[in-house]
């Protein structure tokens, strides 16, 4: 049973990290980026993007993913960290109301 437990923990944080990786895979492609210039903790100045480059990047992950990101938060998206909890808690509502994520 610990052992059971212990691998629903390391699927669950492997979830996590490719769901990570996939938004990070966007805005590098959106940026036009090398995949390894962009960490989970840079912010949006780090990487020289600015609220435009943000709009297309929202654009992006809206159309990856098929979620709609409201437009507060989209003002709140300050880093690649940001970006990610936003895009998996946005997933989460979309499972919750019997959406496939």
């Amino acid at each position: 049973m610990i052992e059971r437990i212990y691998s629903m923990s390391d699927a669950a944080l492997a979830a996590q990290d490719e769901l990570a990786a996939h938004v990070i895979r966007v805005i590098a492609a959106t940026q036009h980026l090398p995949l390894d210039a962009i960490g989970i903790e840079n912010t949006f100045e780090e990487l020289k993007i600015d609220s435009l480059d943000g709009i297309n990047i929202v654009f992006a992950l809206e159309s990856e993913f098929q979620i709609s990101i409201p437009d507060e938060a989209m003002q709140s998206l300050k880093s690649i960290r940001d970006t990610v909890e936003g895009v998996r808690q946005l997933l989460a509502q979309k499972e919750q109301a019997g959406f496939p994520a």
